[in-house]
């Protein structure tokens, strides 16, 4: 889990600044995907190559099946899956740390009284426990991490099925090609919890794209009705 120990703390101070189903995705991203992916898939996999047993002792063989029906690791094609799908989200985390340090400005400025003129505006996306509001830019910012991650994760699900052209883990893979001069079946190893694997981390991406779905709908439904209040109130004062 060391490797993922960076990432882990950056996403966790994103939760700070996001809604109840933004931490409901930052859970299952950190339990159900980074935990399982950093505490059990490596065993399970392991040496896919080396694992790998085929009909036939013809040197390059065995490397040249393996390279056609893998062109990469399904282990390796999920970190990197979740590193990318992830970097929206550190994205909208950095446009948020830059507004709370110029409000903070803006703070300390107007503590100093340097408005006399009533020219500086005060602080209108954070409060002084550096606790955002979404709105205004910020809002659109977290719509748009919003957006690009379900557009990544929708990639990533249809790229892994053209990559490697099945979703379960066959017992066995005929190829014929390169050192196989002749048809040669190639047996993999635990082709079962490979499956039971694949299946879920599946599971877990079409989850995150539901999640982030349901999130972008409860955001525009929400604003929708502060405005509608606010235009009420309005309406009432007069």
């Amino acid at each position: 889990m060391g490797e993922w120990s960076m990432l882990s703390e950056m996403l966790d101070k994103v939760q700070l600044h996001s809604t109840v189903l933004g931490k409901v995705w930052m859970s299952v991203l950190f339990i159900f995907r980074i935990f399982i992916l950093a505490a059990g898939v490596d065993q399970i996999w392991g040496d896919e190559q080396a694992n790998m047993d085929c009909n036939t002792h013809s040197p390059g063989c065995k490397n040249a099946c393996y390279d056609a029906s893998f062109p990469i690791s399904h282990t390796r094609f999920w970190v990197l899956q979740i590193l990318i799908v992830s970097t929206p989200t550190l994205i909208y985390l950095g446009h948020v740390l830059l507004v709370i340090r110029q409000e903070n400005k803006l703070r300390r400025r107007l503590e100093l009284k340097c408005d006399r003129n009533g020219l500086i505006k005060s602080p209108k996306y954070s409060d002084e426990h550096g606790k955002v509001r979404l709105k205004g830019s910020l809002l659109v910012s977290y719509m748009m991490q919003l957006l690009v991650k379900v557009l990544l994760e929708v990639a990533f699900i249809v790229g892994q099925y053209f990559i490697y052209d099945f979703i379960l883990m066959p017992d066995y893979i005929t190829f014929q090609g390169g050192s196989c001069q002749t048809p040669t079946n190639c047996f993999i190893s635990r082709p079962t919890e490979k499956s039971v694997f694949i299946v879920f981390m599946l599971a877990m991406a079409v989850l995150s794209v539901i999640l982030n779905i349901v999130e972008m709908f409860y955001l525009m439904i929400s604003k929708i009705g502060e405005r509608k209040r606010r235009r009420s109130a309005l309406i009432l004062n007069q």
